[in-house]
This record gives structure tokens, C-alpha cells and sequence, in this order.
């Protein structure tokens, strides 16, 4: 008899989650991750994730990001930590650009509160923000960041808290299906065995989870601080959105206001530009002077005063589906098995409900949830 319910492969922000909704369930829970908790080599780190509810991207998330943001708040009550922090954010672009339309459309659909600024009304409610004068812009209240290290660290501690087995530095060589109906995985370390698996592999989705058929692709991403010129005291968070920023030509970027004090700068990056395709193995972690310029000037275009002195960068990956959308369904083949990824680099905003979903699949077949969207076995050639 095995001796855990359900093996957690990947730590990161959807299988720390996951670790934790299932044992809070009283699942017996083994949680393996290659790297230590909280770790900067994948996905889940930066110091700061944007979130909010007018989702651009596609209406069918609001249902799901109106279940997060319920389980960000329970999040920080149990874990006794503060993880979201609401600023307001303003997508920002002209009329017909997807950042506006996109978010317009949402927050009609689903009757969210929002405000429609034009380029003066902008300029005047946050003078940190020059946007051309065709431009206009969504303003969103619950709109904010949250932490992703100490997301992680707190669903950690949390599912360690309901019992579950949490091994650091032990990488998942491989995974099979049984006879029985139940997994064998197998580490550097050793090999373990449970009735059920939900693999959360971030980048390593490729090596992970060749048999779904998905055709994920990893790519470079780099996040990028500057010290504003005119010091971080107009860029507080009680002052200064996040926000999203569409050109003409169609280049988004996102960013921050300067959450970490006086010296800490504020993060900006580009949101869906193609990066470097990479593997965790062949990512070149280092940032080259021409990327710090072409940053500096892309950002320049909406924050005049942001990019003053360049501070450091970061690089991350993200593991990317062809149309953009999530992997989060029971896996076609092996219904012991449940599997999250290629969240092509908006996922995080949903780590909570993610784990409830996840949970749910794994104990239970099916959840309450809306995924439709995120089947494998859908056509990505459409």
C-alpha cells in the first residue's frame, strides 16, 4: 500500500498551492521540488506579480480570478503574511488595442467596476504617466501585486502545517502510470509511489509531460529596476497603478510602483514579447547592455521620469502554450494523474485557485470550476 495519496511534483507557485489545498483536505501528501522552497531558478520569483480582474486576455478567467482574489485574502489570514497588495492599475493603450478593448470588454461582461480616463485624465490622476494624446486608458481599483516568493513560502509552510512531506534538492528523473491505478516517480534519491500525482513542472513541462502532446515552448524573460529620476517618492504604491502599456505596434509593457522602500527601485518588463527559446538547462541568465536599453526606451514612452539609473535585472522563463492559454485538466491517458502548465507567463494571479482545482481533480475527477479552456486535447492549430 503506498504510503502517500498524492505526489506533488514541482513546488513552485501552482504545486506549493496544490500541496497545500490537498492536504488540507487530509490527503497524505509528498511534495518534491528540484531546487529549495521559494527558489529563483524557474518561474515563481521577481518580488512581485501583477493582479487583476479585467483580464484582456479573455473573459472566460474572471470566474477564476474572482475565486483567487478570495483565496489571496484567506491566503494572508492563515499564513499570517502580508501577500497582495491592492494599488489600482491602469491598462493603458488606444482605443482599439487589446490592452483597452480586451479590458473594457471583460469588465462590461462581468460588470466590474472601472473608469475610462483619457490621456489628460490620466496625466492628471497620475502625473508619473505621459501617454500620447490618442491614447486612453482602463482604470482598475482592485487591481495590485502580489508577492510570489512569499506565496510560495506560505502555501509551503501551510500544507507543511497539515502534514505534508515536503523534500527540496531531490529533481523527478521520470513518472510512470501503474497497473493498479497508481504512479511510480522516481527521483536522484529514490523511487516513491501513491495513489495519485499532479505534476506542476513550469519550464520543465517539456521533458515532464511530452506524452500530452502539447507543443510548449520556453522562453527568456528578463524583469528589469530602475531608480526613477525623480526619486521613488512620486512612484509610492499609494500614488502610482500597476499598469499595462500597448503601442502602436502593438509592444506591451507592465510594471510597478516601487514597493521595496527608498533604494528598491521600481520593476518594469515586457508582457508577451517574444523571448530567447530556452531550456532551465541552456537559459542565458545573464542581461546584456542592449537589453537594458531597449527597456529603457520602450518605458521611457509612458513613464518619462521611470527609467533614470538602471538598478539590476532578473531573468525568469516562461513556458508557453501556442494560443497562450493554460494546461490544467486530468491527463488524457492516465487518470491518476493531473497536470498544470504552460502558463505562458499570466499564471500567476491564479495560484490559488489553481490549487483548489487542482485539489479537486485529484481527489475527487472533476471540480466546480470553469477549464474547458485549458483542455490539452484541444486544437492549438486553430
Amino acid at each position: 500500500m503506498a504510503v502517500y495519496d498524492v505526489i506533488v511534483v514541482g513546488l513552485g507557485g501552482m504545486g506549493s498551492s496544490a500541496a497545500y489545498h490537498l492536504a488540507a483536505r487530509g490527503q497524505r501528501v509528498l511534495g518534491l521540488e528540484r531546487f529549495g522552497p521559494a527558489h529563483d531558478r524557474g518561474s515563481s520569483h521577481g518580488g512581485s506579480r501583477i493582479i487583476r480582474q479585467s483580464y484582456f486576455e479573455d473573459p472566460a478567467y474572471v470566474p477564476l480570478l474572482l475565486r483567487a482574489y478570495e483565496l489571496w485574502e484567506k491566503l494572508e489570514r492563515d499564513a499570517g503574511r502580508e501577500i497582495i497588495t491592492l494599488t489600482g492599475g491602469v491598462f493603458v493603450g488606444r482605443p482599439e488595442s487589446l490592452t483597452f478593448s480586451g479590458s473594457l470588454r471583460a469588465s462590461r461582461e462581468w460588470d466590474l467596476p472601472h473608469e475610462i480616463l483619457d490621456a489628460d485624465e490620466l496625466r492628471r490622476r497620475f502625473p508619473t504617466f505621459g501617454p500620447r494624446d490618442d491614447e486612453v486608458a482602463l482604470f482598475e481599483a482592485k487591481a495590485g501585486f502580489v508577492r510570489p516568493e512569499a506565496t510560495v513560502a506560505a502555501h509551503l509552510e501551510l500544507a507543511a502545517r497539515h502534514g505534508a512531506d515536503l523534500r527540496y534538492g531531490e529533481p523527478v528523473l521520470g513518472w510512470q502510470a501503474l497497473p493498479d491505478g497508481g504512479v511510480r516517480v522516481a527521483t536522484g534519491e529514490a523511487s516513491y509511489t501513491a495513489e495519485r500525482i499532479v505534476i506542476c513542472p513550469g519550464a520543465w513541462a517539456p521533458e515532464l509531460l511530452a506524452d500530452l502532446g502539447v507543443p510548449f515552448t520556453v522562453e527568456r524573460q528578463i524583469m528589469y529596476w530602475f531608480q526613477p529620476e525623480t526619486g521613488v517618492g512620486p512612484f509610492q504604491p499609494e500614488r502610482h497603478p500597476i499598469y499595462i502599456h500597448e503601442d502602436g505596434a502593438g509592444t506591451q509593457i507592465y510594471g510597478f510602483p516601487a514597493i521595496d522602500g527608498p533604494h528598491g527601485g521600481a520593476k518594469v518588463a515586457f508582457f508577451r514579447r517574444g523571448g530567447q527559446v530556452c531550456t532551465p538547462e541552456t537559459i542565458d541568465r545573464q542581461v546584456h547592455p542592449e537589453e537594458i536599453r531597449d527597456m529603457r526606451e520602450h518605458s521611457a514612452e509612458l513613464l518619462p521620469a521611470l527609467p533614470g539609473r538602471f538598478l539590476r535585472a532578473a531573468t525568469c522563463m516562461y513556458t508557453n502554450t501556442p494560443d497562450q492559454h493554460f494546461v490544467i485538466a486530468t491527463h488524457p491517458e492516465h487518470p491518476q494523474a493531473t497536470v498544470a502548465c504552460g502558463f505562458s507567463g499570466h499564471g500567476f494571479k491564479f495560484v490559488p485557485v489553481v490549487g483548489e482545482i487542482l485539489a479537486d481533480l485529484a481527489t475527487s475527477g472533476s471540480t466546480a470550476h470553469p477549464i474547458s479552456l485549458f483542455d490539452p486535447r484541444r486544437d492549438f492549430a486553430a
